[in-house]
């Protein structure tokens, strides 16, 4: 069996450790900690942590899907999201990560992000459609925004994305 240099296992304990942390700061108080209650079947999530990013001068209000059911309906029956608002996905483990649009009445552009913050590429995506967008290669996380709001600021990819989600 082998086993990773000492160096490259204890950099993956911090990065770990450091998105627990998030993951519990986004939370709030201990007696909040609870995983907000799933949306009833057909509607929107709304009351997920929320966390603020910025790639260069533009300021992100995400919220964050971190569990396998908020995942799931992501940003479904959503009607509308201000511009500067989004929703960071988060998954344990790096992976090529596709999405679709199903129920998903917003047309949104996801940018698929490495651990750093760094936009790996950008798929703009049409609302009530199954055709699947895949991240270039893996990644832990993916950043939907309202079409149109990445090219509209001049963002593209290799643009860092900084945020307590990416410190290591």
């Amino acid at each position: 069996m082998r086993h990773a240099p000492v160096p490259l296992l204890m950099s993956t304990l911090r990065r770990l450790g450091a998105l627990c942390l998030l993951v519990n700061a986004l939370a709030g108080p201990a007696q909040a900690r609870t995983e907000a209650p799933a949306a009833p079947q057909g509607q929107p999530q709304m009351n997920l942590p929320r966390t603020e990013m910025h790639i260069g001068m533009y300021r992100i209000d995400a919220q964050v899907a971190h569990t396998y059911d908020t995942r799931q309906t992501g940003l479904m029956f959503r009607q509308s999201m201000p511009s500067q608002e989004g929703m960071l996905f988060v998954f344990s483990q790096p992976g090529v990560q596709c999405f679709w649009m199903r129920n998903t009445v917003l047309p949104l552009t996801a940018a698929f992000v490495a651990d750093d913050g760094t936009i790996v590429n950008l798929e703009d995506m049409k609302p009530m459609t199954e055709t699947s967008h895949c991240s270039a290669r893996p990644v832990r996380f993916v950043l939907e925004m309202n079409q149109g709001w990445f090219a509209q600021r001049g963002i593209k990819a290799g643009a860092k994305i900084l945020g307590e989600a990416f410190r290591p």
